[in-house]
């Protein structure tokens, strides 16, 4: 699919100033240029454009609210000049698998004062010797090369730190709630009440048992001695 249809299919009846996430991955891009993305993209945070032939970024729009730009795998060799001057809060770069070969090229990111992450991996330029001692030294300002920093701890992953978050607003929650050792006792309580209530209703039915059984009795013996008195009487009239 070409790029213009893309971007058309994936703003989903969105005015371009209303998106905020733009993937593009694996569209063709015509004569290696990108096509289709303009400035009305002025609120674009992340891009994403892996895999889509592309060998410019001359025709790259003024994006200045792009902090994450997704360039993987495509044949980029320069020009690298041009996301300091129209993405300048860029804080994450995924150059992965282009055909950067040199510091001279990858030198023109140190105008890029916001960047904290840079991916080069698959690159020539990985080949040369103290590659990532080279770079650190030439781009002082990121924290991270390839997923690694200078110490060789990886990058947290962005989706763990949003779970960590979760988790330290749950633990909150929990302390608002107050302890649950005084929700238990209010509970044990009311368990409590609703056993001496269920107590005194068996108490109420036993002893409405025990009226209405002592009153059948009464009423049997009032019909025999009734029955007897008849009999008696009968007798008398014989």
């Amino acid at each position: 699919m070409e790029m213009k249809k893309r971007i058309n299919l994936e703003l989903r009846n969105q005015a371009p100033e209303e998106v905020t996430e733009l993937v593009l991955d694996n569209c063709r891009s015509s004569n290696g240029e990108i096509e289709g993305l303009n400035d009305s993209f002025k609120e674009l945070e992340f891009l994403s454009m892996a895999n889509v032939q592309l060998t410019s970024l001359a025709k790259l729009p003024t994006l200045s609210k792009l902090r994450k730009l997704e360039l993987s795998d495509n044949i980029i060799s320069g020009g690298l000049e041009v996301l300091a001057e129209r993405c300048p809060n860029l804080t994450y770069l995924n150059l992965s698998g282009n055909k950067i070969k040199d510091l001279g090229t990858v030198e023109a990111l140190q105008n890029l004062k916001n960047l904290k992450s840079l991916d080069l991996f698959s690159c020539e330029i990985t080949n040369l010797e103290d590659y990532r001692d080279s770079i650190f030294d030439l781009l002082q300002q990121i924290t991270y090369l390839d997923g690694f920093d200078q110490e060789d701890n990886e990058a947290p992953d962005s989706e763990d730190e949003d779970d960590e978050g979760d988790e330290d607003d749950n633990d909150e929650d929990e302390d608002e709630a107050g302890p649950p050792g005084e929700y238990e006792e209010e509970d044990d309580e009311d368990d409590g009440g609703s056993d001496l209530g269920e107590g005194e209703e068996e108490e109420e039915e036993v002893g409405l048992s025990y009226l209405m059984k002592e009153e059948i009795q009464v009423k049997l013996a009032d019909s025999s001695k009734r029955k007897k008195g008849r009999e008696t009487a009968y007798g008398r009239l014989r």
